[in-house]
């Protein structure tokens, strides 16, 4: 019988040679903070303090934008699931999710709408205040941007 070129073992070797790709809380901490910071704040719109990322400029594209971005939000929340979160810490996070999706779907409205609700920042709360709880040696202190 021959083995499969990518097994359970392969792919946990794999992730603990690659840097930033392990599974402990610190390493699902720094991914969940990137992500959002993708999705939500790539840039800040002079002369205002609206943070704009992915989520609102791939957004733009009519439907498919929207479910994409939805996509990589609810990876945020896979990754929570994977933290041992409560059904209802996830189901909230599905929440704002399905929220952001739903109503970013309607032309015009839904880009203003993605403009004022970060959902992704919501669930980064919600996952950092879990990590804070059950994790406390993942607690890092949150900078102010630079501007």
């Amino acid at each position: 019988m021959t083995r499969a070129p990518f097994g359970p073992d392969t792919i946990e070797g794999l992730a603990k040679s690659l840097p930033q790709i392990g599974r402990d809380p610190a390493s699902v901490r720094q991914r969940v903070e990137a992500m959002e910071q993708l999705l939500e704040g790539l840039f800040t719109i002079p002369g205002t303090k609206f943070r704009v990322g992915l989520d609102t400029v791939v957004g733009l594209v009519p439907v498919v934008g929207d479910f994409v971005t939805a996509a990589m939000g609810a990876w945020i929340v896979w990754e929570g699931r994977n933290l041992g979160m409560s059904k209802f810490q996830l189901a909230r996070m599905a929440g704002h999710i399905g929220i952001d999706t739903l109503v970013g779907a309607v032309p015009v409205v839904g880009d203003l709408f993605d403009l004022a609700y970060k959902s992704n920042t919501k669930n980064l709360r919600i996952i950092k205040r879990h990590l804070d709880k059950h994790h406390p040696a993942t607690v890092t202190i949150d900078q102010p941007p630079v501007s």
